[in-house]
């Protein structure tokens, strides 16, 4: 499936503003005070402390303050829908991993670029700063957190199967997903009914986000069937078919379940699944969990962005805000609340961040998460992952909750996500 580079940025275009009503017509205007910069976001997304700082006044600006509005639910269709209405749109916006879906109306907000952001490039990942870039090199963007991945493990179940628990031997153990799925085989023997990852889209997810390409070419050339898409559709059933899977849907009670009852062993997850996952679902396994490097390589899943609409009344005072927001000393801050980890490399030889956690033992966690961060390949999102990934996953559960062949379940998600990117306009 092809479509050349130039038709399928118009394509795209035109099928995100068919979408949200982006074509619409109306007076165009920015939300707040002529003295404050307005700002969307969801809850856990920035620390409080900065923002009660930028909310006297904006670092370098004292005549502008920032007015920070939290929206629980519909995040992203509250801001597509207020784009849309081109009437008291935030000057701010926060956006999440799904930034390429935003980048068909990238005409809606302004190119940091114009606003010197390429002189803070170098404090950033790479990978992580490119992602906030559109085809055509538009800064639409701006990097706030990631999620790298590594490998968390309960180290009184792996000393049930006399297994070394410290880090760097479990790492030297399960370098592969090979060697990872055997080590799964004999920490089942040793404690039965454990498992190695929560259920069949967790092996699929966690081991697509360590790939170097994804479902589409920056060209837009559909690649979502071919080998490096199939082989990790195949790995999460070998996981599931050899009983290693904890069968516990996302969005379930179970999710939560299999780490409190401690069914769930070991997982490669994102680093915000230590807050999300054991802490707040075991908090008694205090001192028991560790983390070390992933089978199969650094990964990342997660992370957001800030973005200045093209309404806003002062970009020069919302660009100095964000740069500031996200220097590395205020994303080391931000690791310590709300957990996000930081884009920026030197944040991980911080202080705040280099104290041992005593929930993972005393270890120094972030060690393990900035190699990782560092290491990950990077790879494109395209606007159309989100409708590509979702029948891949759809028909994974099927697999695993109703039986369903694999190869059966490969050509139907193949045959879905095809309806869908011709609905879309890509194909």
């Amino acid at each position: 499936m092809t479509v050349s580079r130039r038709k399928f940025l118009a394509l795209g275009a035109g099928a995100a503003a068919a979408a949200t009503g982006l074509t619409g017509c109306g007076s165009r205007s920015s939300l707040g005070a002529s003295d404050e910069l307005s700002m969307w976001t969801w809850v856990g997304s920035v620390n409080d402390d900065l923002i009660a700082q930028a909310e006297k006044a904006i670092p370098g600006f004292d005549n502008m303050k920032l007015a920070m509005t939290r929206i629980g639910t519909s995040y992203k269709t509250k801001v597509l829908t207020s784009l849309a209405g081109k009437s008291l749109v935030p000057d701010i916006v926060a956006i999440n991993d799904d930034v390429a879906t935003y980048f068909p109306n990238a005409d809606q907000f302004v190119d940091l670029k114009t606003l010197g952001a390429d002189d803070h490039e170098a404090d950033f990942l790479p990978w992580k700063w490119k992602l906030g870039i559109t085809a055509d090199d538009k800064m639409m963007a701006y990097p706030m957190d990631t999620g790298p991945t590594a490998l968390f493990y309960r180290t009184d179940m792996l000393q049930k199967a006399n297994i070394d628990t410290d880090p760097a031997a479990v790492a030297e153990l399960a370098p592969t997903w090979d060697a990872y799925i055997e080590l799964g085989k004999k920490l089942k023997a040793a404690v039965p009914g454990s498992a190695i990852t929560d259920n069949i889209t967790g092996i699929y997810l966690y081991a697509l986000a360590q790939q170097s390409k994804r479902y589409m070419t920056e060209d837009g050339q559909y690649i979502g069937d071919q080998d490096h898409i199939r082989e990790q559709f195949d790995l999460a059933i070998r996981v599931v078919k050899e009983g290693l899977s904890a069968n516990a849907q996302q969005d379930t009670t179970d999710a939560d379940a299999v780490v409190t009852n401690g069914k769930l062993v070991a997982y490669n997850a994102a680093v915000w699944w230590a807050q999300l996952g054991p802490k707040n679902a075991a908090p008694k396994t205090k001192g028991l969990w560790r983390v070390t490097a992933a089978p199969g390589g650094a990964g990342n899943r997660g992370g957001s962005f800030l973005a200045i609409t093209k309404y806003c009344k002062n970009p020069e005072a919302a660009f100095a805000f964000i740069s500031w927001l996200e220097t590395a000393k205020n994303q080391a801050q931000a690791f310590l609340e709300p957990v996000l980890f930081p884009s920026t490399p030197a944040s991980y030889t911080d202080e705040r961040m280099t104290a041992p956690d005593p929930f993972f033992g005393g270890q120094k966690i972030v060690d393990v998460f900035g190699e990782s961060a560092k290491k990950f390949p990077g790879a494109y999102f395209s606007p159309y992952d989100s409708i590509i990934g979702a029948p891949i996953a759809a028909e994974l559960v099927n697999v695993e909750t109703a039986g369903k062949s694999p190869d059966q379940a490969w050509a139907a998600a193949q045959e879905q996500i095809e309806r869908e990117l011709t609905r879309a306009g890509a194909i």
